[in-house]
């Protein structure tokens, strides 16, 4: 069991990492540390998919030296995964930024709870 977790000790950060986003995006009222908790959710699934696709000793897919083994090489489509995902977290962080700025101007605070309760009140 010890030396399973050790082998494989980047996935376990990564949903360690991943735990500790989702806690924060279910337990904090305040808007930017839920945004926080977010991108550290997206960065502990880029972390798991880069420690998935790694494979000791292999190179990147660049053919060099005209070797054009497959074994020579590792996967690149996680990678290309990982890539794509952060293009999509940063724009997704930046419209969350962005509807969280004019929350703030509509109703002066980041706390979920006041402006649920503001929003209730607007509708009566």
């Amino acid at each position: 069991m010890g030396g399973n977790l050790l082998a494989n000790y980047g996935e376990a950060v990564a949903m360690i990492l991943f735990g500790i986003g989702f806690s924060n995006l279910l337990l904090q009222k305040n808007l930017i540390k839920k945004i926080i908790g977010l991108n550290i959710m997206d960065t502990a699934t880029y972390l798991f998919l880069a420690e998935k696709g790694y494979i000791a000793g292999r190179a990147a897919p660049i053919v060099v030296n005209d070797v054009t083994s497959v074994e020579a090489y590792i996967n690149p489509v996680p990678s290309g995964l990982v890539l794509t995902g952060i293009v999509v977290s940063v724009s997704v962080t930046a419209l969350m930024l962005s509807l969280t700025i004019r929350l703030y101007r509509r109703y002066h605070t980041l706390d979920m709870d006041e402006i649920s309760t503001m929003l209730k009140k607007e509708d009566q």
